[in-house]
């Protein structure tokens, strides 16, 4: 058995999450998925993955070949297309990876357009909050919003920075003490976005300071979804952090108001990023030169209305 055709069993199994889904992606029977992953198995001597009737588990054996594999059918890919020529028309899966909100309002609707254009590509979006190890989880591509730590991966600036924001709704604002400093806040609500601290919030120095603020909380409700914690301060719950544009829509309706503009830490860059190598790739660089330009001027307009919102 082809044991480059077998690895490409193991990770498409492994994306999809059951021998059924992999059979279903690849056109083959659950005995022939099930066949290649054997092969796998007794060719590395170790178990990859933990069966059962509903799903798969990688083993800690198989996260390692796992990354492996991705790396090896990456570096196939890379060497096919660059044979092919600069001209080589964009083709095979793409996979993306973004925040959810922005997948969802931004970025979904240049995907669209650009499947329609490249009939020969297909796109697969992961919608994580979380940072991705691009080669090892087979990222071809992540919008990242944030600071960028040194690697090997190619940056596409975005510009548009993101602001982190504290909100809460007019009606809230108006029947609790005023927020006037960052302290204020130990006195309130707080629904707190697990992602952006659940036991305190930092804010820039106070004047003439070099200490950040730090405010101990202590929230009403805590919750892992960006929707739920910008609904329930819409809904005048109580004070969140988030993002500038998982507001965007709430600040337009006059449901959410920023407060404390004035600590904010300086806005967040957003970025495409694409491993070193792949923007070599057709597919990869057809979508950046296509997507960047519309990335920016959202983000751009996202950043311009927090401000005029405020």
């Amino acid at each position: 058995m082809d044991r480059i055709d077998a690895m490409k069993v193991f990770v498409t199994a492994i994306d999809e999450g059951s021998l059924a889904g992999a059979a279903r992606r690849l056109n083959r029977s659950p005995t022939a998925v099930s066949r290649a992953l054997g092969f796998l198995e007794s060719h590395v001597g170790v178990e990859l993955l933990h069966r059962t009737t509903r799903s798969l588990k990688l083993s800690e054996a198989g996260e390692r070949y796992a990354a492996a594999c991705r790396r090896v059918l990456t570096d196939l890919e890379e060497a096919d297309m660059l044979a092919g020529g600069e001209r080589a028309a964009p083709r095979g899966t793409l996979t993306i990876s973004a925040p959810p909100i922005v997948s969802e309002e931004v970025l979904r609707p240049i995907v669209d357009r650009f499947l329609d254009l490249y009939p020969e590509v297909s796109v697969r979006v992961l919608l994580l909050d979380r940072f991705v190890n691009l080669v090892d989880e087979g990222i071809d591509i992540a919008l990242r919003i944030g600071h960028l730590a040194d690697s090997s991966n190619i940056a596409t600036r975005l510009g548009g920075d993101v602001r982190r924001v504290v909100v809460a709704s007019p009606d809230y604002l108006a029947n609790h003490p005023p927020i006037e400093e960052p302290a204020d806040l130990a006195g309130h609500r707080i629904v707190a976005f697990s992602n952006f601290g659940l036991e305190s919030w930092t804010f820039t120095p106070a004047k003439g300071s070099t200490i950040p603020r730090t405010v101990h909380l202590t929230p009403r409700c805590i919750v892992n979804s960006v929707r739920a914690a910008a609904d329930s301060a819409a809904s005048g719950k109580g004070l969140t952090r988030l993002y500038s544009y998982h507001v965007a829509e709430h600040m337009r309706n006059g449901r959410l108001k920023i407060v404390l503009a004035d600590a904010e830490h300086p806005p967040l860059p957003v970025h495409l990023l694409a491993p070193h190598g792949r923007m070599s790739v057709p597919k990869v660089r057809a979508f950046v030169d296509f997507a960047a330009p519309t990335l920016r001027a959202e983000f751009a307009r996202l950043a311009l209305e927090a401000g005029t919102l405020t």
